[in-house]
């Protein structure tokens, strides 16, 4: 997943309900399919994230000790500045790169 060439919007933006449910012609069922996406790309990050930062990871027994390590706050302050896990989904559905399949509607063509 490439997050840095995402054009999902930072800041909080209106979506056309007609674009939302036009793939789907339920919009729950969309919003639905877009929850579930955005609950993926919310662990891919948060692996992302704490695999980079436990390369910085000191080990020792003093818990008195804080150590500021400046890349540790870099790596920190880009995943903030990141579009939310809900805008990546709802932008990746807007594009049609969200494949999903109705699985009742599967068992009642068998």
């Amino acid at each position: 997943m490439d997050l840095k060439k995402s054009n999902a919007p930072v800041n909080t933006t209106t979506i056309d309900k007609n674009l939302l449910d036009q793939e789907t012609g339920n919009i729950y069922e969309a919003i639905s399919i877009i929850s579930k996406r955005a609950n993926q790309i919310n662990v891919g990050i948060k692996k992302e994230l704490l695999e980079k930062l436990d390369e910085f990871a000191t080990y020792n027994d003093s818990l008195e000790e804080v150590f500021e390590n400046k890349e540790q706050i870099e790596v920190s302050k880009f995943y903030e500045r990141l579009p939310k896990p809900h805008a990546l989904a709802a932008q990746e559905w807007l594009e049609g790169k969200i494949y999903y399949r109705n699985t009742k509607e599967d068992s009642e063509s068998l």
